[in-house]
């Protein structure tokens, strides 16, 4: 029997309907639903799933972020006109399964005995033979022989002209045809089951009981029963975050418009989490030790929660899904970083990760509102060589890039030094209309192999840029309190001209006062310009926001005043006699803070290299302060995802079944044998044929197996 691939005709109804009927149980209907499904699943697989819509913004543009949001590709799984396809696939392989079915068991039962004696001589695969017994004698000795060979047989007795004659009918590999049952139950099977796991059950509560999504703020216990789940929901699935020391009942499921809440029918407090890293810094284990508290009993159970590795209570399994600060201790101090120019007095504040502080004033006397966002222990980095950093990278080496990528599989051409940087805190400092930049600030000072170890402050004005660094070289005492006295130094003009004076008196013969008094003048329009204070000096440029200050002012004062023929020449004094004046402030500040003075040495000069670069860029620091951290108390938290998920047993029915159905599709060839048996005097005539739902060599060996086997003979 071959499978129809049209579906159910019915004869009576309307057109519409009849022909929408046939459409829906065609074979041809479920395959191209089969194939769109596939398609999505694609697009699922590819397109990372659930991120927030500005990462789409910024990967594809407003336009096609636009569309795709539309056409829910973003959330491929949970889309109506996913799980709608799914439901027309369930009900179209359904009715394939119900035409075909009928079918395939009655083919089953029949023998097809009553095949005459000239359709067998048309077949392919056919012997004939005289054999030395009676048909009736011959034919109970085929089928004995066929029975022990795992054949079902079937003898007929029928009369002929010249006797009784005998049909032997036998027939072996009937699993194919279940075969295709099983494979499309098991469709429809991980269809029903993937549409009870999915949204479908819950998007069905929130049309039927009223249950909106929400999308304010606030704590999770506050959430309105409007937005809440019971704790006998059927299907669900969402994360929970626990910290340590603490317990939680409330699960989230997010949803495109805002998360509705899930009330679990027990809590899960964390006792302690475990993680472990790899020497990437990535982790390698990462582990919950649990107590699951019941709230119908009171019972509590201990458990230990590992990714693959589960607990499960009441129906609900409890998944380790990651892990996340859960609340930290910090202890941060404020840094100015616009020295005298904007002011700012060191204070030190206090929170906790996920909280936020409201601040005095910013930048022109504004509020600001310092949110703390991330606290990280570890921070691996790579520095195998200098550039390989994710933290400053300044160098584009084509001929090293080209060499890394071609050339012999087994070369070791990059050359990695993996080093924890240590502790790093991430905050925003968020305005009074709403605008927020992104700080991230290491603790400690970071070697990045240039020799000069320096605090590295981070800053980017959206999670969709990357961050950029500011680097404050360490002093002679291990912290950023050198840079900082001459950062402040630098805005003050009277600190300003006793280092003028300084560097005059140590660069120039006291004899020869007229060359004192004009280094004098030009170490002093530098050092302004230098540190943003030159409005009043000819040619200094000034940006929007007043007089630019930095390396970019001196460059601005060139190019205004300097003819470019002397540019070069003029650059290398006037670099010259701010690095010499820089240095003497430094000198002044040190003892003014009552330390030695710095050596002329290559430390010092790494420092003051450093220090310059610093200062002209500090000047473009967005915030009047920068906030250091000092100390901290970490917090764990796990991230757990917990379902009740009655399709996973549908799933893993329908993935045995659809196992089974497609080995014995495969593996299992159906085989017919007849075999008559035409009296011819006291013997009988032998004409033997086979048919197989597949032509293959293995069938022909086996026809000749069955040949001498049965007949006894070659063929005729």
């Amino acid at each position: 029997m071959s499978v129809s691939t049209h579906g159910i005709r019915v004869r009576s109804g309307s057109h519409v309907l009849r022909a929408a009927v046939e459409l829906l149980s065609s074979m041809r209907f479920a395959i191209s639903l089969l194939s769109v499904i596939c398609i999505a699943s694609v697009i699922g697989t590819v397109l990372q799933q659930q991120q927030p819509y500005g990462n789409y913004v910024n990967q594809f543009g407003p336009f096609w972020a636009q569309v795709f949001d539309a056409a829910k590709l973003y959330r491929v799984y949970s889309a109506w006109w996913f799980l709608l396809i799914l439901a027309f696939l369930v009900v179209s392989t359904s009715l394939c399964i119900a035409r075909s079915t009928p079918k395939i068991l009655a083919d089953l039962k029949l023998y097809k005995e009553n095949i005459r004696e000239q359709s067998l001589r048309a077949f392919g695969l056919r012997a004939e033979s005289d054999l030395a017994e009676t048909p009736e004698a011959a034919a109970r000795r085929i089928g004995r022989l066929l029975a022990g060979g795992g054949w079902k047989v079937r003898l007929q007795e029928r009369p002929t002209s010249a006797g009784i004659g005998w049909m032997v009918a036998a027939k072996a590999g009937a699993a194919n045809k279940l075969g295709y049952i099983a494979a499309h139950s098991a469709i429809v099977l991980v269809c029903i089951g993937g549409l009870l796991d999915g949204d479908l059950v819950v998007r069905a509560q929130m049309l039927l009981h009223g249950k909106t999504a929400y999308n304010g703020g606030g704590m999770i216990a506050d959430v309105a029963p409007a937005h809440r789940l019971g704790p006998n929901n059927p299907t669900f699935r969402g994360n929970l975050l626990v910290a340590e020391g603490t317990q939680s009942s409330s699960a989230i499921l997010n949803q495109s418009d805002g998360i509705l809440v899930q009330d679990l029918p027990f809590s899960v407090e964390l006792k302690k989490f475990i993680v472990d890293y790899y020497s990437t810094g990535m982790p390698k284990l990462f582990a919950s030790e649990i107590v699951i508290h019941d709230k119908a009993t009171g019972e509590s159970h201990p458990a230990r929660v590992e990714v693959n590795h589960p607990a499960s209570w009441r129906g609900v399994e409890i998944y380790q899904s990651s892990f996340d600060d859960g609340g930290s201790r910090v202890v941060l101090d404020a840094v100015p970083m616009h020295g005298a120019r904007q002011p700012v007095k060191p204070f030190e504040i206090e929170g906790r990760i996920g909280g936020s502080s409201e601040l005095s004033q910013g930048a022109g006397g504004q509020k600001l509102t310092l949110e703390f966002t991330a606290l990280r222990t570890i921070n691996v980095e790579n520095f195998g060589r200098p550039g390989d950093s994710g933290l400053d990278v300044r160098k584009v080496d084509l001929r090293h890039a080209i060499d890394e990528r071609l050339g012999a599989a087994n070369k070791t051409v990059t050359k990695k030094e993996l080093r924890n940087v240590g502790p790093s805190i991430t905050y925003r400092l968020r305005d009074a209309a709403g605008q927020a930049r992104e700080f991230h600030n290491y603790m400690l000072p970071v070697d990045t192999g240039d020799g000069v170890p320096a605090f590295l402050l981070g800053v980017r004005a959206s999670a969709a840029d990357e961050f950029r660094y500011l680097r404050i070289p360490v002093d002679d005492q291990g912290g950023m309190d050198g840079f900082l006295r001459l950062q402040q130094a630098l805005g003050d003009p009277a600190q300003r001209e006793q280092a003028v004076r300084r560097y005059v008196a140590h660069a120039v013969d006291p004899a020869r006062p007229e060359l004192a008094r004009q280094l004098e003048l030009s170490a002093a329009r530098a050092l302004s310009l230098f540190a943003g204070e030159a409005a009043a000096v000819p040619g200094a440029a000034g940006g929007d926001d007043g007089p630019r200050g930095g390396l970019q002012a001196l460059s601005d004062f060139m190019e205004a005043n300097v003819p470019e023929a002397e540019r070069a020449r003029a650059g290398e004094v006037l670099v010259r006699i701010l690095n010499g004046v820089l240095f003497e402030l430094v000198q002044q500040t040190r003892e003014q803070a009552g330390l030695a003075p710095l050596p002329a040495d290559e430390q010092t000069r790494g420092f003051m290299t450093q220090a310059v670069l610093s200062l002209s860029d500090a000047l473009l620091y967005p915030e009047p302060m920068a906030f250091r951290l000092k100390d901290f108390t970490q917090v764990q938290a796990s991230v757990f995802q917990v379902a009740r998920a009655p399709g996973k047993t549908v799933v893993y029915l329908g993935c045995g079944l659809l196992i089974l159905g497609i080995f014995a599709m495969l593996y299992v060839r159906e085989r017919r044998l007849w075999v008559w048996l035409a009296p011819r005097g006291p013997d009988a005539h032998a004409v033997m044929a086979l048919s197989a739902n597949r032509k293959t060599m293995e069938g022909e060996r086996e026809f000749a197996h069955l040949r001498d086997k049965l007949l006894g003979t070659a063929p005729g």
